[in-house]
């Protein structure tokens, strides 16, 4: 006889909801019900531009819809081949535990631990799972004997991707490597075995040889890669010697350069886009404004720019070097400080690219890895016809509370769009800014 399992509710925090505004509807055939605190917290983040306010604004309208003219304090439904929804009142009805009794004060957190307790106490039959991605308040859950895990829609499983170094395969045969230098390129053919991926990269090695290739899918070739020097800047190694021909290969419109701090993921991004400056309208480069550890500066005195200048000296700091490679009455000098009066080349918060359609641009986005799974593929999506678009950013360093190396924008970025012919993901992991930073990198 077939074992009927448990019906699961899942109870979602706030925090689930601001990084997803569709998770109500990512949980298969299962309950989904938000407590009234959530509402409440929602109705404090609605107002602002930051991204946690619009994706309050658009859970409110996803459940204005679902809501329709009936009420959400009954159970409704999500939909074809999904679960049932309400909205869980403060009323408490918990026969053992109580959150506010045991953790005192009157937080949200405690309250929407209870309202996931008195639900359970209501389904005695079903399963009662508090999603959240606050790991304060699952630890809090657990402790009182609630059951509490991670939302986990998005989450890439295997960083094995993350954490390889180069692609360096062994025991090529000396007639193919030779073949490569004298013709650039050869068929495929089996070469790169397993490892074969569309927009790859590799160091193709014997006892006495070696070689930098790239694989195109679309031809299915492997192809020669030639160091090349751009605006100035010149690669230092074979992983940014690979991340130049990517960036300046204009049939790959999307790339990721990801790489601990150092590494020159912005750099080359950005002295590769000025070598390109003639094929674009534009170049913008952006990030997220989060201050370190999320410790806000205070105040700042003056208009926007002044007010965002803090968060994007980074930015600033790569171009500075990039001026120095050349004399200031020297012709890149003057084209440098042409591009910035003119417009041409923008440094700005990623806040004030929202609802842009960006055509023909180069359009850079520093520290990619506190940006959320949506947050890119918004991003992604105001790219118009000619532009490439370059996400750069380290998986292990998040600055953001409620994002990991497994969920955050980045992450996902690479995971789902890997071989994709548009698309080439490089990792950068020797260190090239001075012999301390790569000290603090390995032993810090």
């Amino acid at each position: 006889m077939k074992k009927i399992s448990a019906k699961k509710v899942f109870v979602l925090d706030t925090s689930v909801l601001l990084f997803d505004h569709d998770a109500i509807t990512s949980f298969e055939d299962n309950d989904v019900a938000i407590p009234i605190t959530v509402l409440e917290e929602l109705d404090q983040f609605k107002i602002g531009n930051e991204t946690k306010n619009f994706e309050a604004r658009e859970i409110i309208r996803v459940l204005d819809k679902f809501s329709g003219k009936s009420g959400l304090d009954n159970w409704i439904s999500l939909g074809e081949n999904k679960g049932r929804f309400k909205i869980l009142m403060d009323s408490l009805n918990i026969e053992k535990v109580d959150a506010e009794e045991i953790y005192g004060n009157r937080k949200n957190d405690h309250k929407i631990i209870n309202a996931a307790l008195s639900l359970q106490n209501e389904e005695k039959n079903a399963i009662i799972i508090l999603v959240t991605k606050d790991i304060n308040l699952r630890l809090k859950a657990k402790a009182i004997g609630l059951i509490s895990e991670d939302f986990e829609t998005g989450k890439v499983k295997n960083l094995k991707v993350f954490t390889n170094g180069l692609p360096v395969i062994e025991n090529i045969d000396a007639q193919v490597i030779q073949n490569i230098y004298q013709k650039s390129y050869i068929q495929e053919d089996g070469v790169l075995g397993t490892q074969k991926i569309t927009n790859g990269y590799y160091i193709l090695n014997n006892c006495s040889n070696s070689v930098l290739a790239r694989y195109n899918g679309v031809t299915d070739q492997i192809e020669k890669v030639d160091k090349k020097y751009v605006f100035g800047i010149k690669p230092r190694n074979a992983e940014q010697t690979f991340g130049l021909n990517a960036l300046l290969n204009e049939d790959i419109k999307l790339i990721a350069l990801e790489g601990v701090a150092g590494t020159g993921k912005t750099l080359l991004a950005l002295a590769s886009a000025l070598e390109q400056k003639n094929k674009y309208d534009q170049i913008i480069l952006a990030r997220p404004i989060i201050p370190l550890s999320n410790r806000e500066i205070g105040f700042l005195p003056g208009d926007a720019d002044d007010k965002i200048s803090p968060y994007m000296q980074p930015l600033w700091d790569n171009l500075a070097f990039i001026k120095k490679q050349f004399k200031a009455n020297e012709r890149k000098s003057k084209i440098l400080q042409e591009m910035e009066d003119s417009g041409m080349l923008t440094i700005t918060a990623l806040a004030f690219i929202r609802g842009r359609s960006l055509s023909n641009a180069i359009f850079i986005i520093d520290e990619a890895q506190n940006l959320t799974p949506h947050e890119v593929k918004t991003i992604i999506t105001r790219a118009g016809e000619g532009t490439k678009v370059i996400f750069t950013g380290d998986i292990h360093q998040i600055d953001t509370p409620y994002m990991d190396e497994q969920s955050n924008g980045l992450t996902y970025l690479i995971d789902r769009l890997k071989g994709n012919v548009l698309f080439s993901h490089i990792k950068l992991k020797k260190g090239e800014r001075s012999e301390l930073a790569n000290l603090a990198n390995e032993l810090l």
